[in-house]
């Protein structure tokens, strides 16, 4: 199961593509491994990984592998649910250069785009423009267009819209062979030409095909909306109007020739939308129900099960929504979503959508079978919040913290609407037959279910009862002359029973299309023709020697299965889906969209986390310089804790290798400087000024950076003389109590903040305790930097005496306050997973930020703060821990409560700086990327009298180092206000 690197010719061929094109060339194991899975349950691993800047420089690639005889796959976004993206020769990836515009034509709406571009990127360059391009796959964020013309993918919307196939003009392409062509619809009288211009023998072929085949395609074509099996061969039967040639490259997964640019059709925008929730008293009678719902012509209707509704009902983020759409105890929900030219044709709709459902004999006086009705949702935030919780709800159900998991491969089979009902009674009685239980969900309006059984693909007996579901249920789907592949295309899973869909005739006419684009099989050979069978389980992410040697961690991982008392299971949880990989929105993945690389990902991080846990890079793997590399540019944002779907949270990982590659390398300079900051600040303050001549002697930034690390481009942190210095009580005597926790950084740095914090808690009539440590010595610490170091067991002991400090305080109910997010949370988030006993979890449920405790004491009428204005506008930026979370938007609850200051809302991703990384010599760079994607501009262009605010320190100093302007904790705010109160209001 190791994997030692490449063969020597893979070395040769390596040295040339280096030494031909300007690109990355990656062919050691840890790139390779990276790229050896997709969003299925296969792994492969390539031979290389080569990631062109130029079109120039994919085709001279394509060149040098025919030359060299190997196979080619081309790769975007990586998400293929089916094993398309992977196999063992070159991977080329579109998606970090080839992902330009190159032409649009707003009147004929279209337009022509590199395959790499993602649908997020694409639909946001084309909003100005009042269209879309409405193929609305759920991994739009992440999804490239050539991904998207290789498996025809569909979309929540296809009712409306159709397919890509329906929304693709034309596709250029190069051949394996090196020939160029565009192909695009072609008159009959074109085709007829006897002349000799490339790729018209090509034509000619390929239209005789179609016309012999006609009658077969026909017969054994399914005729569902949602048939993306096979080649496309009916847009090569004859028709009068004309063949688009590029319908067959649609779908075509990379086996007929290489992309290199897709013309496509583009829509207006949706400017008006309403949706009708019908509710259903029992499943059946939903999917039942759905063949007559799409009569009203709506755009998308969308399946919500009770499993999900009750999800929804425990989580708190998502109660509100289900108490205002969710009437009752409905067994299934059908969301019915309305958009015509304006809104009062979609209330019309909405009129007509109640009638229907009492028509078919559906009322809230009903009983359970009959039972239900229709919640009207015209407000658009209530449509956002429903559509959040489909997507999170989806999500939550796909992270089973156990060794089964809900595993794609009859996923989106299709069938016609009049037997959706009878189909999933069916599918559901064989799923328990073979002892599992599905998840479920669906675009209903195309027949479409989104349905995976819960298996463990690591036990042979699972393998073979996904074996038998697979053949059962493909038998059922045949029966109701439906497809076997409704949305997500061939691949590895599917490709096999080609034959029984269609048939061994047109299956032989697959291979004939195969061999007269690609005659040598270079073009990812293994899909749709000539493919494995789906449970060979050598080709599968745990093949039959899968196993991770145990290995003792310090963290607690038990909340997972497997080795590594859990670290296994919680590092397995990636199931490739790609949500990472996302360029706008939210906070994860901040390195990724600084350098679009997949190593930087967490992704790429977690599947390199597994080969080398379980041995496939070899020995030590864990520890090694290659997984420094890979985990170097993770700025431990905790964003993936809360934004990847499965919950994969590469921040702990990252603690936990860190502290594994400190048992085998030791600790440098750097990171025993950053570790032990809290230990030696105190000591270092008294020499301040000798302290800060680093920063003011540009010969000194140099040698320093040679010593230790730190960027010379850099200011260190400015040592003070005049730390903050705990008092025991502060505030009111009779005042309500709480507990305000100095942190290493404001209290060494920006004692500013704390005093402000002490000030406005005063002025509100709270009584503050600053407890200090009961063994008297030092400050209190919450370990941070200690973990930051990989140092467990030191930042152990620093959480320990704050625990016994805080314990007294706690156990009367005081709440425990900090300025500090990555700080104060540190208590939330990793001082559990090193203690798990009543006084931990007691501080963990204390602890809050300054804006948190004070926006609930405001929500709760028992805040008092007389505040006067001090600006009229001030920019908010958001520290990653406070996002991570769900903390943030309680810093502009605060600032609202400042007299006609408007606040505004930085909408960025992290601001780089992530406590030491924006200092490390070899990190800057990327630090600095990341702040200019969002923060930095929007600081610049802000006006001289904005207030600037962020509460994380690393934040504020990255805005002062890139921007030149100071930025405040929201506690220095409230402190202006309280000096600009009339005295009267005090």
């Amino acid at each position: 199961m190791a994997d030692t690197g490449p063969r020597s010719d893979d070395a040769v061929l390596a040295r040339r593509l280096a030494a031909e094109i300007t690109g990355e060339v990656r062919f050691n194991r840890f790139d390779r491994g990276r790229y050896a899975n997709d969003a299925s349950f296969y792994q492969i691993m390539p031979a290389g990984v080569v990631v062109p800047r130029t079109m120039d420089e994919a085709l001279r690639t394509l060149a040098i592998a025919r030359e060299a005889g190997r196979k080619v796959t081309p790769r975007g976004g990586g998400t293929s649910q089916c094993g398309q993206t992977i196999n063992d020769g070159l991977v080329i990836d579109v998606s970090k250069h080839l992902n330009r515009v190159r032409s649009l034509d707003t009147e004929a709406r279209t337009c022509t785009v590199e395959p790499g571009i993602v649908l997020d990127d694409l639909n946001r360059r084309l909003r100005p423009h009042g269209l879309w391009f409405p193929v609305d796959v759920s991994t739009a964020s992440r999804a490239t267009i050539g991904g998207m013309a290789g498996n025809n993918s569909c979309g929540g919307r296809s009712l409306r819209y159709g397919t890509m196939r329906d929304n693709t003009v034309a596709l250029e392409a190069a051949l394996a062979d090196g020939t160029q062509l565009r192909f695009a619809t072609v008159t009959p009288e074109v085709a007829r030409r006897n002349t000799e211009a490339p790729g018209q023998a090509l034509v000619r072929d390929l239209l005789a095909l179609g016309a012999r085949e006609a009658d077969e395609v026909a017969a054994r074509f399914p005729k569902v909306q949602r048939r993306v099996g096979g080649y496309n061969l009916d847009a090569l039967v004859p028709n009068a109007a004309g063949n688009n040639l590029a319908h067959l490259l649609v779908g075509s997964e990379g086996t007929l020739a290489f992309t290199t640019r897709v013309e496509l059709k583009l829509w207006p925008l949706i400017r008006n939308k309403v949706l009708g929730i019908c509710h259903f008293g029992s499943f059946h009678e939903a999917m039942d129900a759905t063949q007559h719902l799409v009569k009203l012509k709506p755009i998308a209707v969308e399946l919500v099960d009770r499993t999900m509704i009750g999800l929804g009902r425990d989580i708190a983020m998502f109660r509100p929504t289900i108490e205002a759409a969710v009437r009752g105890d409905p067994d299934a929900l059908l969301v019915v979503e309305f958009a015509e030219e304006d809104q009062a044709a979609d209330l019309r709709k909405l009129k007509l959508l109640g009638e229907l459902m009492g028509d078919l004999g559906f009322g809230w006086d009903q009983p359970v079978r009959r039972w239900g009705g229709v919640v009207e949702v015209v407000d658009p935030a209530l449509q956002a919040s429903i559509a959040d919780f489909r997507a999170a709800g989806l999500n939550v159900m796909m992270s089973m913290k156990q060794e089964g998991k809900p595993v794609s491969f009859v996923e989106d089979c299709a069938v016609p609407l009049a037997h959706l009902a009878d189909y999933t009674a069916r599918l559901n009685a064989l799923f328990e037959r073979h002892g599992t239980r599905p998840t479920m969900y669906a675009h209903a309006s195309e027949g479409c279910l989104h349905v995976r059984p819960v298996l463990n693909l690591k036990l042979d007996k699972d393998v073979k009862a996904m074996r038998a579901i697979a053949e059962e249920a493909f038998a059922m789907i045949r029966e109701y002359k439906g497809s076997h592949s409704g949305e997500h295309g061939d691949g590895i899973v599917r490709s096999e029973f080609h034959a029984a869909m269609f048939g061994e005739r047109l299956v032989q006419a697959f291979s004939e299309v195969k061999h007269r684009f690609d005659p040598d099989n270079l073009l990812n050979p293994g899909k749709i023709v000539d493919p494995p069978r789906m449970d060979d389980r050598s080709l599968f992410r745990y093949p039959p020697d899968y196993k991770i040697e145990d290995f003792k961690t310090l963290l607690d991982w038990s909340a997972w299965p497997g080795a590594a008392g859990g670290f296994q299971g919680a590092v397995e949880m990636c199931n490739n889906n790609g949500a990472c990989r996302k360029l706008e929105g939210g906070v994860m993945c901040p390195s990724y969209r600084a350098t679009r690389n997949e190593r930087d990902v967490t992704r790429g991080r977690a599947n390199t986390l597994r080969l080398a846990i379980s041995g496939q890079f070899g020995p030590d793997a864990l520890a090694s310089d290659e997984m420094m590399e890979t985990l170097n540019l993770c700025v431990s944002c905790k964003a993936c804790r809360r934004e990847c779907p499965t919950g994969v949270d590469m921040a702990k990982m990252k603690i936990e290798v860190l502290a594994a590659r400190l048992r085998r390398r030791g600790l440098s300079l750097r990171g025993r400087l950053i570790a032990y900051l809290p230990r030696y600040a105190p000591v270092l303050a008294r020499f301040a000024p000798l302290a800060n001549l680093r920063n003011k002697i540009p010969l000194l930034r140099t040698v320093a950076e040679k010593i230790t690390g730190f960027s010379a481009r850099r200011d260190l942190p400015h040592w003070r003389a005049d730390t903050f210095e705990a008092a025991a009580d502060v505030g009111p005597v009779d005042g309500r109590e709480v507990v305000l926790f100095a942190d290493t950084f404001n209290r060494a740095f920006e004692r500013e903040n704390m005093d402000a914090a002490l000030r406005v808690l005063t002025a509100a009539g709270y009584r503050v305790h600053l407890p200090r440590p009961r063994d008297g010595r030092g400050n209190l610490c919450c370990g941070r930097t200690f973990l930051s170091a990989g140092m467990i067991d030191q930042a152990r002991h620093e959480l320990d005496r704050l625990v016994d400090a805080f314990t007294p305080f706690v156990a009367r109910g005081i709440p425990v306050i900090g300025l500090e997010p990555s700080c104060l949370l540190t208590l939330r988030d990793e001082l559990l997973s090193l203690r798990r006993d009543d006084d931990a979890v007691r501080l963990a449920g204390a602890a809050v930020l300054f804006e948190e405790f004070l926006a609930h004491e405001a929500a709760a009428g028992r805040l008092s703060l007389p505040l006067g204005p001090i600006t009229g506008h001030a920019l908010l930026h958001g520290h990653c821990h406070q996002k991570s979370f769900d903390a943030f938007g309680s810093v502009a609850q605060v600032l609202r409560l400042v007299p006609e200051l408007e606040v505004e809302v930085i909408e960025s991703s992290c601001c780089g700086m992530a406590g030491a990384f924006g200092y490390g010599a070899e990190t800057y760079d990327v630090s600095i990327a990341m702040a200019e994607q969002a923060l930095l501009p929007a600081v610049r262009k802000a006006a001289a009298e904005t207030l600037v605010v962020a509460d994380g320190t690393s934040c504020r100093h990255q805005i002062r180092d890139g921007a030149g302007r100071e930025a405040l904790h929201v506690a220095q705010v409230l402190a202006l206000s309280l000096d600009r109160a009339h005295p009267s209001a005090t």
